[in-house]
């Protein structure tokens, strides 16, 4: 049941994305390259932890606020000031960022903090009144997730206040595990139940088209920090190889997500009945580490770019290798929801084994920067081509034509 006014009439089928949707996005397009950023900073194993920990409240920010789009009418006045208001807080956040470790004399990490929390409490806040009238089911279900906010954000809080870094993290990541429970809870609060399925009426198709739209966000740091560096420096023979193998990767991982994955996604998502469960482990839970596999490479990209000629230090290896992996691994997981057998792409976990393969031999290669990068276009080159042929070259069909053809003439 979608209702009028404030909230969309999609009844649970498509709802268009509206340019201030887009307009959103913007700010995490700057939010991922302030993440990637960090993580150039900061090439150390706590480094990395405490980027994980930022990326995570990045995306539950950008995801939450997808939610409540699937919903609200951006063509009316109060939703689109709210969207104005979750652009805002959420330029803020990616603003402080890069420092919201580096102690708290500068007030860094509080204001990202009060930022972050006020983003998730207002905006569900919002939609518990917007669905008040015409949707209660929806309102209460609203209601539930704003207290499950308003638990974690005195851990946010302190953490923002607290003497050692150690102690940051340890409290924001409490606070962080406490909301990625929520949806797995169904989001459970005494004296207001807990959410059923029927309060996950949302459009598939809206919430798959979001998700891929963050894909190509992410998608475009890449190409942003190999463009960017590329102009910065000489255009010689090493700097342009760099820069083609940098290319080859968003190229290819653009392929492996969009050819197959985000269409047939989109049409699970679309036509099945369990449309909310699909949304929470597909896109809000499994798009997390396709995002962050990207962001990683992207990482890797500068790291190259930086030093074309030099050997391949480990954490470009690190960057590139292990994004690669948790990128091809939850693309494969992703296609898994929605493929006809229930099973993983072959092909992508085939490119997994080789992707293990490089890193494993790199104590012993000793890797060029771009021939490590370009081995890695490789693996993904054949992860295409293989699901290419499978999916539209007819490969599969012709050999169980030739196998069935031999068994006869047995």
């Amino acid at each position: 049941m979608m209702a009028r006014g404030l909230l969309r009439r999609h009844g649970g089928g498509h709802a268009a994305v509206s340019n201030l949707e887009l307009f959103f996005d913007l700010v995490y397009v700057f939010a991922i390259t302030q993440i990637s950023q960090f993580v150039r900073a900061h090439l150390s194993l706590a480094g990395l932890a405490e980027a994980s920990l930022l990326f995570l409240a990045i995306w539950w920010a950008w995801i939450y606020t997808t939610w409540a789009t699937n919903w609200a009418n951006p063509d009316t006045v109060p939703v689109r000031l709210m969207l104005v208001f979750a652009m805002l807080a959420s330029l803020v956040m990616a603003s402080v960022l890069p420092r919201a470790f580096d102690g708290h004399g500068d007030g860094h990490a509080l204001v990202f903090a009060l930022t972050y929390c006020g983003l998730q409490l207002g905006r569900n806040l919002f939609m518990v009144w917007a669905m008040a009238r015409d949707y209660p089911s929806g309102s209460r279900n609203l209601l539930r997730i704003a207290v499950w906010f308003a638990i974690s954000a005195p851990l946010w809080l302190a953490g923002a206040v607290v003497a050692t870094r150690g102690h940051q993290f340890a409290l924001w990541g409490a606070a962080l595990a406490i909301e990625y429970t929520g949806p797995f809870a169904y989001f459970r609060v005494p004296g207001l139940g807990r959410s059923t399925a029927a309060d996950w009426d949302i459009s598939g198709s809206h919430m798959a088209e979001r998700a891929a739209l963050f894909v190509l966000i992410a998608l475009g740091e890449g190409i942003v920090v190999t463009g960017a560096a590329f102009a910065e420096g000489v255009p010689d023979m090493a700097r342009a190889l760099a820069f083609l193998a940098c290319f080859a990767s968003s190229v290819l991982m653009w392929w492996i997500y969009f050819d197959v994955g985000a269409e047939r996604g989109a049409r699970h998502i679309t036509h099945s009945d369990e449309v909310g469960r699909i949304a929470r482990n597909a896109y809000t839970y499994l798009h997390m580490p396709i995002i962050a596999g990207v962001v990683a490479t992207a990482v890797a990209d500068a790291l190259l770019m930086a030093q074309p000629g030099a050997a391949a230090s480990p954490a470009l290896i690190a960057a590139s290798g292990g994004g690669l992996i948790a990128y091809l691994a939850s693309v494969a997981m992703f296609k898994r929801t929605s493929s006809p057998l229930g099973n993983p792409p072959l092909s992508h976990l085939v490119g997994l084994a080789l992707l293990v393969a490089l890193i494993a031999a790199a104590p012993v290669v000793h890797w060029a920067a771009i021939g490590f990068t370009a081995s890695c276009d490789g693996v993904l080159l054949v992860v295409v081509v293989w699901e290419w042929g499978s999916f539209h070259g007819g490969w599969r069909e012709r050999f169980r034509r030739r196998v069935d053809k031999r068994a006869m003439a047995r």
